[in-house]
């Protein structure tokens, strides 16, 4: 199926797939061509590629063309890109590559202020878009799983989710059947999936189970995102048995939208951690509107009003919304809350 033009969000809605369709072709062409050689550090140690960069430069650059009062939360600046000629070039000659047939070259003036267009603070009111250009980079590095995540959101409430999924199958089960999936999803609307190469969608919706039991979590590959070892406890306490299938990135929101699975958790693993807005916004979204429930593990729903982070929330809980109650129950147990 196609959205309706008269349907609230239309337009951004398009601009939104564009933009994400965009992007991920252009992280697509940089794992086959570019070494991890050209990989910088953040703060965070948390590896950064010229695909972050070109993926932020190309969608900024479009939502601003389209929507130029629109602010956007990003997660990169263009500071690193200043500082190196040779990874700025490589950035621009990226962005360039996934430019519409006859659209003007970008300069490197342009694609460096495009990054920068990220640079907003978030808040309560008004409108404006979350964007991780590559979520999961360590994912991405490794040929496994990664994510275009791009949200926009309204008064503090997330509206409209566009995700792009290069590496994710289409069936988990069967992975040779293809890879590469885009989720949407505008609030009130539903949650739908198309493959990367087509338009046609497909609405999704979790999974009916209605015990814990019979499903199984969805987990970060990393342990510094999420205590492995609380997820066990849990795992146990709800009797699930089944192994947790553990990817990067926000896909773990598109397996639980599109019912491979019946439980994602982030457990908190410091005290002192904030979530960004930008990696939870559109899978908070796309669960929700597969007719799932998400909230953080002290049962509290997400607060994306707060600025660039969820700092009025701890750790994540989605699910299928029917097992949901007695899920938060045992997270609350086993942590002690």
């Amino acid at each position: 199926m196609t959205a309706s033009s008269a349907l609230p969000l239309s337009r951004e809605r398009a601009v939104g797939i564009e933009a994400v369709l965009r992007a991920s072709r252009l992280c697509q062409a940089v794992f086959a061509r570019l070494a991890q050689a050209q990989t910088v550090t953040k703060a965070d140690l948390s590896p950064v590629t010229v695909a972050d960069y070109g993926a932020q430069a190309v969608v900024n650059a479009l939502l601003h063309a389209e929507f130029p009062s629109d602010p956007i939360v990003g997660e990169e600046d263009a500071a690193d890109l200043r500082a190196d000629a040779r990874l700025a070039a490589s950035v621009v000659e990226l962005t360039n590559s996934v430019q519409p047939a006859g659209a003007a070259a970008m300069s490197s003036d342009d694609v460096l202020a495009a990054i920068d267009l990220g640079q907003y603070a978030g808040g309560k009111t008004g409108r404006f878009w979350t964007l991780d250009p590559i979520d999961g980079t360590k994912g991405f590095l490794r040929g496994e799983q990664y994510a275009v995540c791009l949200a926009l959101v309204v008064d503090g409430v997330v509206q409209l989710a566009v995700q792009g999924c290069p590496n994710l199958p289409h069936d988990l089960a069967h992975p040779e059947e293809g890879r590469g999936s885009l989720f949407i999803a505008v609030r009130g609307q539903g949650a739908f999936e198309r493959h990367f190469d087509s338009a046609d969608e497909r609405r999704i919706s979790v999974s009916g189970v209605s015990s814990a039991s019979e499903t199984q979590f969805c987990e970060s590959v990393e342990a510094a995102h999420s205590s492995q070892s609380d997820t066990a406890q849990i795992a146990d306490r709800l009797g699930i048995t089944r192994p947790p299938v553990r990817m990067d990135s926000q896909c773990k929101y598109a397996v639980i939208a599109r019912g491979d699975a019946g439980i994602y958790l982030r457990v908190p693993t410091r005290a002192d951690y904030q979530e960004k807005i930008w990696d939870h916004a559109g899978g908070s979204l796309l669960v929700e509107e597969a007719g799932g429930s998400i909230c953080d593990v002290t049962g509290k729903p997400l607060d994306f009003s707060l600025g660039r982070t969820l700092k009025g929330n701890k750790g994540i809980i989605a699910t299928n919304g029917r097992i949901h109650a007695r899920v938060v129950e045992a997270v609350r147990s086993v942590l002690r809350l």
